[in-house]
């Protein structure tokens, strides 16, 4: 294989609102943590251990005003997207790194109560990605299909 692939998916927790910022031209970019969490029971001493993990995520134009619109400290959401590393000088003059997941999709798992329910995925435009335990199945047909209409 001679291509290369930088793919992230995450479902995490929110660890702040979404912090909006609004550029020239129309364009907004969103910034907000998740943190992940990995729970094991350490060997030795039987004690559940749990470790977080933060990542910081960024989201872009239409995808960043929903998401600032829907999205508060504590929810859960899923997002995908790519790693993208940041360096920057400081104000003391030493060097910043910054890791962050810049958004192709996302879908929020939180469920909303009311009648005004947020959308389920924005982001790429071609993907849509439906919300955990929002799906339902169609209702069966009353009429029996007909075999002879089969595309083979």
């Amino acid at each position: 294989m001679s291509g290369t692939l930088n793919k992230v998916m995450l479902i995490g927790h929110l660890g702040d609102d979404v912090k909006m910022h609004y550029f020239e031209g129309g364009n907004s970019i969103g910034r907000f943590p998740i943190a992940t969490n990995e729970t094991y029971t350490n060997r030795q001493t039987n004690e559940k251990v749990t470790n977080t993990e933060w990542h910081n995520i960024v989201v872009r134009n239409k995808a960043a005003e929903v998401c600032e619109k829907y999205l508060k400290k504590g929810d859960k959401i899923y997002v995908e997207g790519r790693l993208k590393n940041r360096s920057w000088q400081g104000e003391d003059g030493n060097m910043r790194y910054s890791t962050e997941v810049h958004v192709t999709d996302f879908t929020f798992l939180t469920p909303r109560d009311g009648a005004q329910a947020p959308p389920s995925s924005a982001g790429a435009p071609s993907a849509s990605a439906p919300s955990a335990g929002a799906y339902t199945p169609p209702a069966p047909s009353q009429e029996a299909p007909d075999e002879d209409d089969l595309p083979f």
